[in-house]
């Protein structure tokens, strides 16, 4: 069997095997030329930086995507809420709830698809016109747009229904 090497304490009266003033020496892994190219190579950062990337990457594509598909929703409520205070006002003006849908798709035309009559809900607080009998209140329109935006990547979902409401008081 080989010597080890002297025999010499170390700080806290632990013995290790030295062969040289380099360190410890392992007699199942010698130093040869390929464990120091090795251990070279695991001890630098190479590649490190490639690593951080991979991590990282994901994180800031799902916080883009996210950023998109807001942005979307969000113009898609100011879509509509300006299509329904558009109809809200030609229904409290012409008392036409046919023409009122027809403004209500005309004010949003960045949908896609665009808005139906079925998305679209008019109403009067005294029925279904802007009519009113002598010395009764003056009705109030409310007009109601649910959009169903789909989302683009479906992320964060496949769908969601969005709405916008606006009410008037009938005569302008």
């Amino acid at each position: 069997m080989k010597s080890l090497g002297s025999a010499k304490p170390v700080g806290d009266g632990v013995v290790t095997a030295t062969s040289s003033p380099a360190g410890p020496r392992s007699p199942l892994f010698p130093r040869t030329p390929f464990r120091r190219m090795l251990l070279r190579r695991l001890r630098s950062e190479r590649g490190a930086a490639a690593v951080e990337f991979a991590l990282v990457v994901p994180v800031l594509l799902v916080l883009l995507i996210g950023i998109i598909e807001f942005g979307r929703a969000y113009n898609a409520q100011i879509e509509l809420s300006g299509a329904a205070r558009e109809a809200a006002r030609v229904m409290a003006v012409r008392n036409d709830p046919a023409a009122a849908r027809a403004a209500a798709r005309a004010a949003a035309p960045s949908l896609n698809p665009a808005l139906t009559d079925g998305e679209i809900a008019v109403g009067t607080s005294s029925g279904a016109s802007c009519t009113t009998a002598p010395g009764a209140a003056t009705p109030v329109v409310t007009v109601t747009a649910a959009y169903p935006l789909t989302f683009l990547t479906g992320m964060f979902g496949a769908t969601v229904t969005i709405t916008g409401k606006s009410s008037m008081q009938c005569g302008g």
